[in-house]
């Protein structure tokens, strides 16, 4: 008998570390996180706020104009502490002003892909893939920006890499840059809209 408790508790263990959550816009999702995880982020058309922080979990909240709206919007986590997803479905295209917040811990790699909407990514230090059809990327740290590659680009819209002294408009806009001693790669692409990437310490003058 002792036995089977034993193997019940470690099962328990595993799904909860494994499994996956769910909550409501409106409620708050949390799930363990750790540094250097990577987090696929999959959201319908949305206003997407991603902060670093130093806990080791993730903690996401929802909140729109209207209640009714937001209602059939779920959140769901699945995946583990070192490779998790995050999906944002429901509700209608026009739900409005929805906005989740998404903490993580400060060293995260990012994976995000949404239709249309806003995508700000505050004092997360890791690796960067974003791609949105419609709306805005911006991309920012008051700390040490630590990129060895950049690679962002617009099809129609404007590149404002700020950090980097640079600013492009018009169609099939794109900038990149590489430095040898940085750490991380950043990836950012836009359909039509705008790419921002704003940082207080800038290493090099852009080219």
């Amino acid at each position: 008998m002792k036995i089977l408790c034993a193997a019940a508790i470690l099962l328990a263990g595993c799904l909860s570390a494994s499994g996956q959550s769910e909550a409501a816009c409106g409620q708050t999702l949390e799930a363990p996180l750790r540094p250097r995880a990577v987090l696929t982020i999959d959201s319908r058309p949305a206003g997407l706020e991603i902060v670093g922080t130093d806990e080791p979990f993730m903690h996401v909240s929802c909140s729109s104009d209207s209640e009714e709206g937001a209602e059939p919007i779920r959140l769901r986590f699945s995946g583990n502490q070192d490779d998790g997803k995050l999906s944002v479905a429901g509700g209608s295209f026009h739900t409005n002003n929805l906005h989740i917040r998404i903490e993580v811990p400060r060293k995260t790699n990012l994976k995000v892909l949404m239709s249309a909407g806003q995508v700000k990514v505050e004092e997360v230090a890791g690796d960067k893939d974003i791609d949105i059809y419609a709306g805005q990327i911006t991309i920012s740290s008051d700390r040490l920006w630590d990129y060895r590659r950049v690679d962002v680009s617009v099809t129609i819209g404007q590149v404002r890499a700020q950090v980097y002294g640079a600013d492009k408009g018009g169609f099939f806009r794109s900038f990149t840059k590489q430095t040898s001693d940085g750490e991380y790669c950043l990836r950012a692409h836009v359909t039509t809209g705008q790419i921002e990437l704003l940082g207080s310490h800038k290493p090099e003058a852009a080219e």
